[in-house]
């Protein structure tokens, strides 16, 4: 039977505008038919009476699996208690508005088939897997007096070590059979990890080679961690697809990336969580030092990033009690990018990152039912979505309605 949300304001994130009342018939988990008139057919009429109707949002940077900041833990957890903080994470994610998110580190096949079959309420995931990361790199949580790694999939953690060209091919080929819609790799020091600085390049440039090469056999795409301009011209120009960070990026770098079709999904979110509240939040005290390297470049980042057309995709990367900041990021970019393209990152540009536009991201005929409504005009007020989670009447995701307080 369908259902038909009668008397929406639309949204149109595509022109950037709110293109008037529609009513939208939804069967099955796609939308059938967007009209500008009521809509006569049996089936189950929701009333928006006037509210704003928008895609479901598109987070293209989480860790479904960080329910602590102190990421060197995680693989001495129960991967039993890590599902269950996972998904209270994701129900969490999905109340906000979230119905799709892109995990880069941790998130993995259980998890999405969960997800997928109704057994866990949240955002459908398009996973990696673990992230493939060199010894002392981004992805190497092991104290200096470690000696031993585990990369097993029972155990918990956000990435793999691999060295060397045949064991970075051998990992990347691994994730593929596990399934991943991507493949993720460390390509320069990070905040969270133990041994590495933020300047330093990791993998070498025939690594990442290899690994993009056994992406595109595969076809997918290669995600890389890099804030420096030295580390992100490095990957793209052996073929990365997405910087997810690139605080430290310069006017020279985001024009190569944009000569290369390359995404940028800025995570500006994190760095005031982590500077706010990291160390609370379980960020070793020691690693906090780091966050200030990256803090204020980030906003400078999207601004060129912006100017020079590149595309950017909306993203969070928080961490541990952290999650609850994932609506921030609208504001936190708004001093440099408008309303109506912060949308965008949110819906259409996610969409095309994750290879799904022509299924995600936009309320139009033979899409996806993914869908929120709620009271007010974040075109007029972008800070209006730092309130979303508390102001939902309705979400809709594949076809059901998740959430009605109408």
């Amino acid at each position: 039977m369908p259902v038909i949300l009668a008397n929406a304001n639309l949204l149109d994130v595509d022109a950037g505008q709110i293109v008037g009342e529609r009513h939208i018939v939804i069967e099955n988990d796609r939308i059938k038919e967007v009209s500008e008139t009521p809509v006569k057919s049996g089936g189950e009429i929701i009333d928006l009476k006037g509210r704003t109707l928008m895609p479901g949002l598109i987070d293209a940077h989480v860790h479904i699996t960080a329910f602590t900041a102190d990421l060197s833990t995680l693989p001495y957890q129960s991967p039993f208690y890590v599902a269950a903080r996972t998904a209270d994470i994701m129900g969490e994610m999905l109340d906000r508005g979230f119905t799709t998110v892109r995990d880069v580190g941790g998130g993995e096949f259980g998890m999405a088939r969960a997800q997928a079959e109704g057994f866990v309420r949240g955002p459908r995931i398009v996973y990696g897997g673990k992230a493939l990361s060199p010894t002392a790199g981004h992805g190497d949580m092991r104290k200096p007096a470690q000696d031993a790694s585990d990369n097993g999939y029972a155990v918990p953690s956000l990435g793999r070590v691999c060295n060397g060209v045949t064991e970075v091919r051998a990992a990347a080929r691994d994730e593929v059979r596990r399934g991943a819609s991507h493949i993720k790799i460390m390509a320069n020091g990070g905040i969270a990890s133990p041994t590495d600085r933020i300047d330093s390049d990791q993998f070498s440039e025939e690594e990442i080679a290899a690994i993009v090469d056994e992406a595109h056999m595969a076809n997918l795409y290669v995600v890389a961690h890099a804030y420096t301009a030295r580390s992100v011209e490095r990957a793209v120009r052996n073929g990365v697809r997405s910087i997810e960070h690139g605080n430290l990026l310069d006017g020279k770098t985001v024009a190569y990336m944009k000569e290369k079709g390359a995404y940028l999904v800025p995570t500006l979110a994190t760095y005031r969580g982590l500077k706010d509240e990291g160390v609370k939040a379980g960020l070793p005290a020691e690693l906090a030092s780091k966050i200030d390297k990256v803090l204020d470049a980030g906003i400078n980042a999207v601004e060129m990033a912006y100017r020079a057309g590149v595309p950017m995709a909306y993203g969070t990367d928080l961490l541990g009690d952290m999650h609850y900041r994932q609506l921030t990021e609208f504001e936190l970019r708004s001093a440099v990018v408008p309303a109506a393209d912060l949308l965008r990152s949110a819906t259409v540009v996610g969409a095309e990152l994750i290879r799904r536009e022509n299924e995600l991201g936009r309320v139009a005929p033979d899409y996806l039912a993914d869908m929120i409504a709620f009271p007010g005009n974040p075109l007029e007020d972008i800070r209006y979505m730092g309130r979303l989670g508390e102001e939902l009447a309705l979400i809709v995701q594949d076809g059901r309605i998740v959430r009605n307080s109408l």
